[in-house]
């Protein structure tokens, strides 16, 4: 059992970082009620492991690694559970980037092309969007610093046909 001072620190820490766990739900959470339950769910996993975080390591990559974790795990149960129930609508748009102004088609090319990637690069793009530097997103994902870097470049190497290909 937590002690209230450790409670106290986790609520702070987690108020102080919130965003993080927005942005990995908006990137992995398909409906507004998707998202809500992904930031639960890290909520609760990130208080459960609380009191094996390690002080030597940045609270926000220990919680990156965290909130990845727990979304990746609900995407592939979700696509386990789409697979026995009924079939999914033709047409599926994201409730953030549908009610975006009509100027803003690069935020939409930008969210679909994100949502079309694998769990790991979708991850890999969210941390370096965020400015996290290159070492910090491949202790987070578990992969070497050089792969960090190769895998950026495909990605944008990727982004930018599909970007000349809608021109």
């Amino acid at each position: 059992m937590a002690s209230p001072g450790s409670q106290d620190r986790f609520v702070a820490l987690l108020d102080e970082h919130r965003k993080i766990l927005y942005k990995v739900a908006g990137a992995y959470g398909r409906s507004p009620e998707d998202r809500q339950d992904l930031v639960q769910e890290m909520t609760a996993q990130l208080w459960r492991s609380f009191e094996r975080y390690d002080e030597r390591f940045r609270f926000s990559t220990w919680m990156y690694r965290i909130a990845l974790n727990v979304a990746i795990s609900f995407v592939r149960r979700e696509t386990v559970r789409a697979r026995h129930a009924a079939p999914a609508p033709i047409l599926e748009v994201s409730a953030d980037v549908s009610a975006a102004a009509p100027g803003d088609a690069d935020l939409r090319l930008l969210d679909g092309f994100l949502r079309r990637l694998d769990e790991l690069d979708r991850a890999l793009l969210l941390l370096y969007l965020d400015g996290i530097r290159h070492d910090a997103i491949a202790e987070v994902l578990g992969i070497s610093e050089s792969n960090v870097g190769t895998k950026l470049g495909r990605i944008k190497q990727r982004l930018r046909r599909e970007l000349a290909d809608n021109a």
